[in-house]
This record gives C-alpha cells, sequence and structure tokens, in this order.
C-alpha cells in the first residue's frame, strides 16, 4: 500500500472487517526518515484479533498482514583493549598511592557499529578532581548531508533589553540618524535615482549593449546603498547597545576560580610523574582547598542572586522575578527520551514510547486487567 495512503481509510476498511483499531500510523525509514510503504496496526485486544492475518485485500489493494518482528539480540563488542597502545594510556584508574593501576572504564558497543571505533585511549592529564581518568574515544560516523546548503549564521545577537532605558534608546536614535544623514552625501555618480533615470526603454531598441551596462549599473549602486544601510545599522546597534552575552551555566566562576583550577592541575601532573607521599599530601591540600574556595563562591553567589529576587519581588518587577526563580529552582536539566518496554529493553522511538506508556496506564488504571493487543504491519505485495 503506498505511503500516500490517508491512515483514516485504513482504518476504516480494517474496522470494517469487524476489527477495533486504536492507532495507524507510516513507518519512516531509520537513517532517511522516509516514509515507507509500510503501516503498523494496534488493534484493541479482542479475541477476533489473530483473523486479520487472513485478511488479503485492502481497499482495492492486496496486501499482507504480518506479526511483530522479534527483537534482535544486541551483540556487545568491547572496544577498550583492541588498539595497541602503551600501558600507561590503557590504565583508567590509579589507587591513592599511586603504586596499583586498573583498566576498570571501558567501551562497549553493537557489533554493527563497531568498526565505526578508530580509536579509544585514556588521557591523564585531564583533571576532574577523580581518581579516574578521561577516557576518549574516536568516532568515524557517516551522516545525511541535505543538498541544500545551510545558511552562515555568526550567532551574535544585539542586547535589544537596552532599549528598555530611555537613555540608551535616545543614545542609538541619535547614532544611526547621524550615520544615515552621512548617506545622504553622496556623489552624483553614485546617484540611486539619476542611475535608474538613465534607463530608458527606447535605447533597449536602439542600442541594447549600453541599455544592458546602465541597467547593470544601476543594479550595482543599490547593491552597495543596501551593503552600507545595513552595515550602519549593526554599526549603531554594537555602539550603543552592545551584543547580548550568553548566559554562563556558572556565573560565580571567575578568574580567581580558573587560578585554584590551575592549581589542582599542576598538583596532579606532578603526582602522575612522581607519586611519593609528599606529592600526594600536596594533592589533597590544593584539592581541599580549591573544594572550599568553589564552594564559598557558589554560596556567595546564590545569597546575592536571592536579594537580587527579594528586591525585584518589592519593586513588582515580576518578569525578572519569574525569570530568576526558575534559573535557581531548575538549573540544568537534561532531556532524556528513552524508556524501558515490558522486557527491559531501552526504546528510543516516539511511536513506542506513547504505545508503552499506554499499555502500562492501562494496566495500572484499568480494574480487570488488560490483555496485551495484538499488533500487525501491513506490506505491499
Amino acid at each position: 500500500m503506498h505511503n500516500s495512503t490517508d491512515v483514516e481509510d485504513i482504518k476504516s476498511a480494517i474496522e470494517h472487517h469487524g476489527h477495533t483499531v486504536i492507532n495507524v500510523y507510516n513507518i519512516r525509514q531509520q537513517r532517511t526518515n522516509i516514509l515507507l510503504s509500510l503501516f503498523f496496526v494496534d488493534l484493541k485486544p479482542n479475541e477476533n484479533n489473530k483473523d486479520i492475518y487472513q485478511i488479503e485485500t485492502l481497499n482495492y489493494t492486496k496486501v499482507r498482514f504480518e506479526p511483530p518482528r522479534p527483537k534482535r539480540n544486541i551483540h556487545i563488542v568491547h572496544k577498550s583493549t583492541t588498539f595497541p597502545h602503551r600501558n600507561i594510556y590503557k590504565y583508567t584508574w590509579t589507587s591513592p598511592d599511586g603504586q596499583t593501576h586498573k583498566q576498570i572504564d571501558h567501551v562497549l558497543i553493537d557489533r554493527i557499529w563497531h568498526s565505526g571505533i578508530l580509536d579509544v585511549r585514556s588521557f591523564r592529564g585531564a583533571d576532574c578532581d577523580t581518581d579516574h581518568y578521561l577516557v576518549v574515544v574516536k568516532v568515524m560516523e557517516t551522516l545525511v548531508v541535505r543538498k541544500q546548503a545551510a545558511q552562515k549564521f555568526d550567532g551574535g545577537r544585539f542586547n535589544l533589553r537596552k532599549l528598555l532605558d530611555p537613555g540608551v534608546r535616545k543614545e542609538y536614535q541619535i547614532e544611526i540618524t547621524n550615520r544615515f544623514a552621512a548617506l545622504e552625501n553622496v556623489s552624483e555618480d553614485e546617484d540611486i535615482t539619476r542611475a535608474w533615470d538613465s534607463i530608458n526603454p527606447l535605447n533597449a531598441k536602439l542600442n541594447p549593449i549600453c541599455h544592458w551596462l546602465a541597467l547593470l549599473r544601476a543594479h550595482h549602486i543599490l547593491h552597495v546603498s543596501r551593503i552600507r544601510v545595513k552595515e550602519n545599522i549593526k554599526t549603531s546597534a554594537t555602539d550603543s547597545l552592545g551584543m547580548h552575552e550568553i548566559k554562563k551555566y556558572k556565573p560565580w566562576f571567575d578568574e580567581e576560580c580558573l587560578g585554584f583550577l590551575d592549581q589542582r592541575k599542576q598538583a596532579k601532573m606532578q603526582w602522575i610523574q612522581d607519586p611519593s607521599q609528599s606529592i600526594v599530601d600536596t594533592l589533597n591540600k590544593v584539592r581541599r582547598d580549591a573544594s572550599r574556595h568553589f564552594g564559598n563562591k557558589k554560596k556567595a553567589y546564590l545569597k546575592g542572586k536571592i536579594e537580587e529576587l527579594e528586591t525585584d519581588s518589592k519593586i513588582n518587577n515580576i518578569s525578572d522575578l519569574y525569570r530568576g526563580i526558575n534559573d535557581v529552582k531548575k538549573g540544568y536539566q537534561p532531556r532524556t527520551g528513552i524508556v524501558k518496554d515490558e522486557e527491559g529493553d531501552m526504546v528510543a522511538d516516539s511511536h513506542s514510547i506513547m504505545a508503552r506508556w499506554r499499555n502500562y496506564f492501562s494496566q495500572i488504571l484499568n480494574v480487570h486487567g488488560v490483555i496485551k493487543g495484538r499488533q500487525a504491519e501491513i506490506h505491499t505485495a
């Protein structure tokens, strides 16, 4: 059945055979996201669900219903010990005394994709304030590239919130007015109006070459003027408003914190080269000092943030108040779109996730329980 077939027509045709359809959707190709001539059918639990496999014609089209295919067994491949490296690049953990080294952090991947991993090694110099080393994997992945090239975007944004200040808004108006006034003092040779007036339709028949050159010159002058207007607007906005600063995840992390971080990195590098007891004691002291300083900085930042929220509440600045509360309350929350099915396997497809939640709540909320329904796929003959 063609992928352009309406799912409502398929649903009506299946219900005509005595089945109750919950959902029908078109299946897409996993990599290219192209609609295939396959449809997934979810039926309501009933005794006659097996009769759907006997249907051979649907909407004057020869079709075939198949049960869900069994899940493929995932074969995991261990890639951490595949590549030849020196032992110092294989160890991922070192004991506090610096005498015992172990490779306890590994990289596992499905056997189908194992050829995409080019190299696996540990980096001892990466400082994360832990006794484990950073394990880096070099991966080669084939991506689907769109035919239309994406437009380049520098990512810079102007701080338009400054326009709420009357003084800044007045300064911006004066700045851009002066710059546009300078554009009016152009020479007669670059006057756009004169260039367009010089194009006479009668000259197109008498002298087409001169007419074409005049038209080309007018377009060039117009293009140059447009660029000048754009640059004047951008320059005025940059001088008066400035660029929008990217929000930092840790605003309290300043140059002083960076100094403590550098000291901790240097102490760790000395410990890697010479794991003696004196070096270990120095490293532990530097770690304690850095952690204490980071904690004090974070507490001071939160205290100032709370005082700022109290000030916004007193002056009825509701927008900034709620924005600040959400920043402090939520913080960093990564989105997860993966759930486990009834067999404990990970499911990432949106339709499978919705079906899993539907079955889960049906089993919880229904009093007499729910029998697992049959699902079928329609294949073209």
